[in-house]
């Protein structure tokens, strides 16, 4: 009797250049907690001190992805079983929607998007960016691929001075609701 082995889902979490990435170990913990296991992909300029990419890279295991493999060089995760891109900027966003792929990240994203990947994305965009023609084309553009959006963030302080809280877990969320 030969036995099956059973593997968790995979995760992948592109993170961007956004304040907030600084916490995506939440994210992490989070879909751990859910049984999922994680890798980080990280846009160049999130790997310039936006997040801490060795406390990541403990978290998971794995090492952090931010540039291409060579050829011939093993691939070091497995296929994603869904993605979630959490803080997702104004950049990302449209690069993304216009099929650009300049980096490992865009490129990711593009593929999974392309194979029907089950993607959620967190928006950290402020609201004059938010407000921008292009930027709304973009979402539209990628919810009409079936890419699920949670409510933009713009990290701007209420009127009592405090941030509101970046909603990490609702990125499991949107992937779970299937």
């Amino acid at each position: 009797m030969t036995e099956q082995t059973t593997r968790k889902p995979f995760l992948y979490v592109v993170v961007c250049a956004a304040g907030v990435a600084a916490d995506v170990g939440t994210l992490i913990t989070a879909a751990q907690e859910r049984d999922w296991e994680v890798g980080v992909i990280a846009t160049p300029v999130a790997m310039n001190g936006f997040f801490d990419a060795a406390d990541a890279a403990a978290r998971t295991g794995r090492p952090i992805r931010s540039a291409w493999r060579t050829p011939g060089e093993p691939r070091p995760f497995p296929a994603p079983d869904a993605v979630a891109v959490a803080p997702a900027t104004f950049n990302t966003v449209n690069k993304w929607a216009a099929g650009i792929a300049d980096t490992l990240a865009l490129g990711t994203l593009c593929e999974a998007a392309g194979l029907g990947v089950p993607i959620a994305v967190l928006p950290c965009v402020g609201d004059a960016l938010a407000a921008h023609p292009a930027y709304r084309d973009s979402v539209e553009r990628l919810r009409g691929m079936g890419v699920r959006f949670g409510r933009p963030y713009a990290g701007e302080p209420g009127q009592d001075g405090g941030r509101p809280d970046f909603a990490w877990e609702r990125a499991l969320d949107l992937i779970a609701r299937g």
